[in-house]
């Protein structure tokens, strides 16, 4: 009886990721969404395309930049947003105030 247990529990984890896996292919999750994983597919997807090397440097420098210029507009809201939340509410009211009269 001593060997239920552990056949249990390894039982009770393999359909809970079968599970999982089921749901998520249900609805149409990816199946695997580990960051390094999918940008590792990616690579793999690009080099076996026959678009060679040097496309898919260039597509990932686009990418890179594409996601570098995204990150520097989110580091200036949050700016604002701090200086909005940090602010005395009379100086954020007259700004508004300022703003609206344009």
């Amino acid at each position: 009886m001593g060997w239920m247990v552990p056949v249990g529990i390894v039982t009770a984890v393999s359909a809970s990721h079968a599970f999982r896996t089921w749901v998520r292919a249900r609805h149409g999750y990816p199946l695997d969404d580990r960051p390094e994983r999918r940008r590792r597919r990616m690579l793999h997807a690009l080099a076996d395309d026959g678009m060679g090397t040097d496309r898919s440097v260039a597509l990932l420098e686009a990418e890179n930049e594409r996601l570098t210029g995204q990150v520097g507009r989110l580091e200036e809201r949050i700016a604002v947003l701090e200086r909005i939340a940090t602010d005395p509410a009379v100086r954020t009211a007259r700004e508004i105030e300022a703003l609206r009269d344009r």
